[in-house]
């Protein structure tokens, strides 16, 4: 009897050993996608492990249309974009994915012009001659109307343009098929567009590096991967006909008027925002997350972390130089992420 009593002691003790292990194993979750919102995202994967020490994140920041590719593909829990899904890709995907937006943020015109440290000014009409491969020159008549008193050095404009599929192109062509309507005819908007002119770079890190190492090069970039690395970027004229510099306040300007008519699907533009103080190439960006979740365990732990990013994650975004959501966006999304279930139905959100 005694004998028994110690083989049930010790199987009991090691029952709750491999309890206790499985309870406190790591879980993680595999994302993939826009390289726009990297810097924020790499720094909420780390400050939540504080809020939960059994989730891990691993992120591949590969540029929008990856993360669309792989989502679609389910070979990740969660894409991220810049751009919004088409309605022809969401049809393209197994299932129903949600659009959740996380940050806002400027598209920079940077450039490395000898001369040139700051204030240049650039008209939308400007930006579009130059990449589509009409304006060719840092002193054309175009970029010195709105420079009067800067001497434009007489060199040849290089022009550097993504190379892989990008939500920074999205907002991009977005934004120059509103203003330009031979862009919108020539080339159009997308994460991918064939582009006029120019040389490309790979990912917001790859633009970067050639702009910086690329005399007299023009392109556009996330406005955190240009101040940290020290290049300047353009003052550009909106809609009201100010030219305004690309900031938080800018980008909350573009975002301001569309707070309160943000569709169902969060799938919306700001660029081009009316409004004087308003930065015309601003952009939010997304995670994509399946309405039905393959894994509960996963997919409760993603829709903590949806909850988390949209409450107390918005405090760390001004930091890091992305505009936070509007108070009635974050309320919108989280009564649209109570859609998210396991695969049973059951809703996993807890607020």
């Amino acid at each position: 009897m005694m004998r028994m009593l110690v083989r049930g002691g010790v199987a009991a003790l090691l029952l709750g050993i491999v309890s206790s292990g499985s309870a406190s194993a790591q879980l993680q979750l595999n994302g993939a996608g826009a390289t726009f919102p990297y810097p924020m995202y790499s720094k909420w994967f780390n400050q939540y492990i504080q809020v939960d020490p059994d989730v891990r994140f691993n992120y591949q920041s590969i540029g929008s249309g990856g993360g669309i590719k792989q989502i679609t593909e389910q070979t990740v829990d969660f894409g991220a974009s810049d751009g919004p899904m088409t309605d022809e890709q969401l049809r393209a995907a197994p299932g129903r994915i949600l659009h959740f937006p996380t940050v806002m943020g400027a598209v920079v015109i940077t450039y490395n012009a000898e001369g040139l440290k700051t204030g240049l000014k650039l008209t939308p009409e400007a930006i579009a001659g130059i990449f589509l491969g009409k304006i060719t020159k840092w002193n054309d008549p175009a970029l010195a109307a709105a420079n009067p008193g800067v001497t434009l050095p007489p060199r040849d404009i290089v022009v550097v343009h993504r190379s892989d599929g990008s939500g920074t192109s999205y907002i991009f062509t977005d934004f120059l098929s509103k203003v330009s309507r031979e862009w919108s005819n020539k080339v159009g908007k997308g994460t991918s567009v064939s582009w006029p002119a120019g040389l490309g770079g790979k990912g917001n890190e790859g633009v970067t590096g050639l702009v910086k190492q690329t005399p007299f090069s023009l392109g556009y970039v996330e406005l955190i991967y240009a101040q940290s690395n020290g290049l300047p970027f353009a003052d550009v004229k909106n809609k009201s006909g100010s030219f305004v510099t690309p900031s938080l306040d800018s980008v909350t300007a573009a975002a301001a008027a569309l707070a309160n008519t943000m569709p169902d699907d969060f799938r919306v533009s700001i660029t081009d925002a009316p409004g004087p103080g308003a930065y015309p190439i601003s952009g939010m960006t997304w995670l994509l997350v399946y309405e039905k979740q393959r894994d509960a365990a996963k997919g409760k732990k993603l829709v903590r972390f949806l909850e988390w990013m949209m409450h107390e994650g918005q405090k760390e975004a001004p930091a890091l130089h992305y505009a936070p959501l509007p108070a009635e966006v974050v309320a919108k999304e989280a009564v649209a992420l109570r859609a998210v279930t396991g695969p049973d139905g059951t809703a996993l959100a807890s607020r």
